[in-house]
């Protein structure tokens, strides 16, 4: 009955390849204790029956898998579960990436890969409290921890106030460093809109994915202490890397 319920919810026209399906239903699987970390998983003929689908589609799902860091393979032994858990990352009233992922990775920063100037669209302009069409510095960053990246992030800010923060995000590495250029010291989410979509071809290229994968999307608007807008930021997290965990704000 269970693996007649898990072949049903198996989307054959939903535009997403049955073995990205399959590879993802093999993670949620591993993540809530199915399959447990460093035992070998089951053969492709029982996979294959478990999610209604032909053992091709099982052996290109585990072959992504590898690739993905997720399972192991050996030659005459079987697959295996390896034991690499997912990051904590922190969304609360202070959320910063360092700290955020501090005492879980040895070495974490922020590459600055792309900025401009641009016409604010109306959800960045009102995040930042300006007219629409007003210039807003735009940076595009990737997050990195232990050599993995763990985010990719689009960042606005008022153009005239911040004026060379792109300088200062490419010497820094740090958007709270950059801040502090500007006399900003301390700041605060004053919110936070949570979702969740596959990757799109940007996302595929900078967080090292496979198609089909997952990202968890995340929408903020941070403030000074006394409540004026600041920046205003979207960031995708790989969902097979990457779990957010709320405080209250």
């Amino acid at each position: 009955m269970i693996g007649q319920q898990v072949a049903d919810s198996i989307e054959r026209r939903s535009g997403v390849s049955l073995w990205r399906q399959i590879a993802d239903r093999i993670l949620q699987a591993i993540a809530i204790g199915d399959f447990a970390e460093n035992a070998a998983l089951p053969p492709e003929v029982a996979l294959a029956e478990r999610y209604g689908v032909n053992r091709h589609t099982v052996r290109s799902a585990i072959s992504a898998l590898v690739q993905e860091g997720v399972l192991r393979a050996e030659q005459g032994r079987g697959t295996f579960v390896l034991s690499r858990k997912r990051l904590s990352y922190p969304i609360g009233a202070r959320t910063r990436f360092s700290a955020g992922l501090q005492g879980q990775t040895s070495e974490r920063h922020i590459v600055l890969f792309s900025s401009s100037i641009e016409p604010a669209s109306q959800r960045v302009a009102e995040g930042l409290g300006l007219a629409r069409g007003a210039d807003v510095m735009r940076l595009e960053t990737r997050g990195e921890a232990d050599g993995r990246s763990v985010s990719r992030a689009a960042s606005w800010f008022d153009a005239r106030r911040f004026a060379g923060i792109d300088e200062a995000m490419a010497q820094t590495g740090s958007i709270t460093a950059s801040l502090a250029r500007f006399g900003i010291d301390d700041y605060l989410r004053q919110s936070t809109v949570l979702s969740a979509r596959h990757a799109d071809a940007a996302d595929l290229a900078d967080l090292d994915l496979q198609p089909g994968a997952i990202v968890l999307v995340t929408v903020a608007v941070n403030v000074t202490p006394d409540g004026q807008p600041i920046q205003f930021s979207e960031s995708r997290f790989p969902a097979e890397r990457v779990e957010l965990k709320l405080s209250a704000l």
